[in-house]
């Protein structure tokens, strides 16, 4: 009988570390499909080599890659504004809110918030052709991407070479944005950095002129872009960290 019981602790045993190793490994796997950091640093290196180079018109072929913004109506400051802006965005939509959402509910929430982002990417613009549905996609877009944005923007404060900068830009221009999400996160960039986000840009086929992020900071040029990539990767691994260790409570409160 003891024998028995040993063989059947020992198979019970085997069985819970196979399905922790095939938990980490499918939540490692949702993880590298989901988040989109390591493709938006690579991205947005591309065009700052171009631009390095001087070849304006490989930076233009290259942004649509990175951003909807129409490459054409862009000299090579534009470009680079637009890249950091979309590096400062991208860094809350694809990275730290799949993993805010991967803390809170697993590879079921990493999943899932991939997925709303992804609809509003696709229906959610406003255009002739969406606008009659493409806001349901939009507002969900903006309730999922909440925490991360917040999360996003803190990170950023405390990652970059202005603290005090970001949170003043963060405090004072994050709400004249259009999208409650991308405003705190670009401000907050902008303050990190010392550079000015904003201003006019074409997107989609017609043209917006955005409130002026971090009036008080100079404009973008070339450089900034290899630093707010170096900014974004800092934020990624805190945000890791933020999000492991508040999964681990989640699951022991669970358990």
């Amino acid at each position: 009988m003891c024998r028995e019981r040993r063989r059947a602790r020992g198979v019970a045993s085997r069985a819970a570390r196979t399905s922790a190793v095939a938990s980490v490994a499918l939540t490692g796997a949702a993880t590298w499909a989901v988040v989109g950091g390591t493709s938006l640093a690579r991205e947005a290196r591309a065009i700052g080599r171009a631009l390095e180079a001087g070849d304006v018109e490989a930076a233009r072929a290259r942004l649509p890659h990175l951003c909807g913004r129409d490459p054409q109506a862009l000299d090579a400051d534009g470009i680079a504004r637009a890249v950091v802006e979309s590096v400062a965005e991208n860094t809350s939509d694809a990275v730290v809110g799949a993993l805010v959402w991967g803390a809170v509910g697993g590879v079921p929430g990493l999943v899932g918030f991939r997925a709303v982002n992804t609809l509003d990417a696709m229906v959610g613009h406003k255009s002739a052709r969406y606008r009659r549905y493409g806001w349901a996609s939009a507002r969900l877009d903006d309730l999922a991407g909440w925490p991360g944005a917040r999360l996003t923007a803190v990170l950023a404060a405390l990652a970059g070479d202005d603290p005090r900068g970001a949170v003043r830009a963060w405090r004072a221009d994050a709400a004249e944005h259009p999208s409650p999400n991308a405003g705190p996160v670009e401000a907050s960039f902008a303050g990190a950095l010392g550079v000015r986000l904003g201003g006019t840009l074409s997107y989609g086929g017609r043209v917006e002129h955005r409130p002026v992020l971090n009036g008080a900071g100079r404009g973008v040029g070339t450089r900034d872009i290899d630093r707010a990539v170096r900014l974004s990767k800092r934020v990624s691994w805190l945000a890791l960290g933020v999000c492991v260790a508040a999964r681990r409570i989640v699951k022991g409160r669970t358990s």
